[in-house]
């Protein structure tokens, strides 16, 4: 599994609205491979570098770059790369505009999931041939290719094509997560939103007023920015809430920190614990149950799990 954030081609070093898009997405590779002596990581860890390379090269306008093309794009490298011999890998990627569009594409099991207002607002929904089936990118040797057809089988072939597109709009102060299916086979959406609105409600970034509901902070630019949520969490009394002039802040790792780091944190945490719970049936034990009613799956599944969330902000807020 991995992930990636990009800058956009050349607009990243101009001051036009350009240079506030940006590329994004995770990868998961397919763990079966394992079993055929093929390290699942290397082609997932090889699309995300290749998808990254090819946002950063983009020599035109951002808003000519769609998520399903940069798929592509990163599977051609992938696929051309001669140290990548096998493998499969699910994708979510995204292009998100300086106004708040954002186009994204999603293949197999790894998904999105937007956040509004302590809502559910949009999300994904896996591609699966069957169960524990998703819709994978692969590399296919011939060999083994060969050694499927003498027994009259074949190997499950997805492309970047078949990745599902969806285009949102967002706005302030919402939250978009992208994740693989570690989170999603133990965590459903109502989880990850009760986890999200604790922390945005915990920071102040969304706030509550009995008139209004549930409204965006003013100051969201600021909890987004490195160091941004040492306001939230002042120290505690007693202690200085500035540092020694003779410590890098830097070094500090509350200077890096941001609002969106929490969150992703949180909620990787979360999916963790739940993985690991045998007395809990998460969103992959049902499925189980009801596709193979015989087997008693029960508890939450272990496996790789990887989070991205980004916050929507308008910086014209606030100032």
């Amino acid at each position: 599994m991995l992930f990636f954030v990009s800058k956009i081609g050349k607009s990243r070093h101009s001051q036009s609205d350009d240079a506030q898009a940006v590329a994004f997405a995770v990868a998961d590779g397919v763990g079966g491979w394992a079993e055929s002596r093929v390290d699942p990581a290397d082609f997932s860890h090889g699309i995300c570098g290749a998808m990254a390379k090819a946002a950063l090269s983009w020599d035109e306008s951002a808003e000519k770059l769609r998520p399903r093309q940069l798929l592509q794009d990163g599977y051609d490298q992938v696929v051309a790369d001669p140290s990548v011999k096998a493998g499969g890998s699910t994708a979510s990627v995204g292009v998100a505009l300086p106004d708040g569009r954002v186009e994204l594409a999603n293949l197999g099991d790894s998904g999105s999931v937007l956040l509004r207002l302590a809502a559910v607002h949009h999300y994904s929904v896996p591609q699966t041939h069957g169960f524990n089936t998703p819709y994978q990118l692969s590399i296919i040797p011939p060999r083994m290719r060969a050694q499927a057809s003498v027994f009259g089988g074949s190997y499950l072939e997805d492309y970047p094509r078949d990745a599902s597109v969806t285009n949102v709009q967002m706005q302030h102060g919402d939250v978009l997560m992208l994740a693989t299916d570690g989170v999603f086979d133990n965590l459903n959406n109502q989880d990850i939103l009760k986890i999200v609105s604790s922390r945005m409600l915990l920071t102040g970034a969304w706030t509550v007023s009995p008139e209004s509901g549930i409204n965006v902070s003013d100051n969201l630019c600021d909890l987004t920015r490195p160091g941004g949520l040492a306001s939230a969490f002042p120290p505690p009394s007693g202690q200085s809430s500035t540092k020694e002039s003779t410590k890098d802040p830097g070094s500090d790792l509350e200077s890096t920190i941001t609002l969106q780091s929490l969150l992703a944190a949180s909620i990787a945490g979360e999916a963790k614990i739940a993985s690991l719970d045998y007395r809990r049936d998460g969103p992959f034990a049902k499925e189980a149950q009801r596709y193979y009613p015989g087997d008693y799956y029960r508890g939450g599944k272990v496996d790789d799990i990887c989070v991205l969330v980004l916050v929507a902000v308008d910086e014209s807020i606030g100032k």
